[in-house]
């Protein structure tokens, strides 16, 4: 008896890791095609509001999944191959590039179910590979995005694009600029000093800027539904860095709350400040951290 519940449970976990993986595409690589360690890269800091606005280029904040052209390759912000078409990435060149590989607004699940896969499928023609800087420039970077749009001018690749980006004088227009944007389905925005070199790590001169804050915590825990969720996930039981535990019940879909992120998964969610105790407000679920 003990033996057959054995192997009931091994072929329940297999069947829900499968079902995760193809619901997030969840990106499951061997020794041969992992790099040893994450790559050195630019990561933003939260906005300021003690910054001068007309120095900074802005752009809208993509939710697509970020990726770098070694020369030879895509790969992901852990150092992880990209398993792109031949005729996707054809034309690219061999400088090393920083990206985005989107596919549209409110379109995160779809991306990755695209690009994380082992075998890439036809669907990457819907994919576009949208710059934000050169890695290994040596300028400031008003002199890196003149130098992008010269790379994607003499590319041949129909897939290579700069996310536009635009100067705003005031603090007024920067957070209406937001609220139009994000009205119609963007992220959020993100802000370049103009005068910024390339540096690896937080770079107090890259900003994130959004209507609400994003963090990650660390699933401990399925709690059950009930009422129309009897029989489905209720909520998540969630851990941050500071060993802090809270629940976050909002943000799934159906399918989600039938195939939750597995206990050990790090998930992304948005929130509204912290309590007195802490806690983020208002946590809702956004994704799972897809690499």
């Amino acid at each position: 008896m003990t033996t057959t519940i054995g192997r009931l449970n091994l072929i329940l976990t297999a069947l829900f890791l499968f079902s995760t993986r193809e619901l997030l595409a969840i990106e499951f690589v061997d020794s041969s095609t992992a790099h040893t360690a994450p790559t050195q890269q630019q990561l933003s800091q939260v906005y300021q509001d003690d910054i001068v606005v007309s120095e900074y280029w802005i752009s809208e904040k993509l939710d697509g999944i970020r990726a770098r052209w070694t020369g030879s390759e895509l790969i992901t912000r852990n150092g992880n191959r990209i398993h792109a078409p031949s005729w996707f990435v054809k034309g690219f060149g061999k400088q090393v590039l920083d990206g985005e590989l989107w596919l549209a607004r409110n379109s995160f699940e779809k991306t990755a179910s695209i690009v994380l896969r082992d075998t890439p499928t036809n669907d990457w023609k819907h994919i576009k590979y949208m710059l934000f800087d050169l890695p290994q420039h040596k300028g400031d970077f008003t002199r890196r995005l003149n130098d992008l749009e010269t790379i994607v001018v003499d590319s041949s690749s129909p897939f290579l694009f700069v996310i536009p980006h635009f100067k705003l004088n005031t603090k007024d227009q920067l957070m209406a600029k937001l609220d139009e944007l994000v009205a119609q389905g963007a992220e959020g925005l993100m802000l370049h000093h103009q005068r910024a070199n390339y540096q690896n790590g937080r770079s107090a001169n890259l900003l994130k800027l959004k209507k609400h804050q994003d963090s990650e915590a660390t699933v401990v825990a399925h709690l059950p539904g009930k009422g129309k969720y009897l029989g489905m996930l209720g909520a998540i039981l969630v851990e941050l860095d500071t060993g802090l535990q809270f629940k976050i019940g909002s943000g799934f879909s159906d399918l989600q709350r039938k195939t939750p992120p597995q206990v050990g998964a790090t998930v992304t969610f948005k929130h509204y400040g912290y309590t007195a105790k802490g806690i983020p407000r208002f946590a809702s679920f956004l994704r799972i951290r897809s690499i």
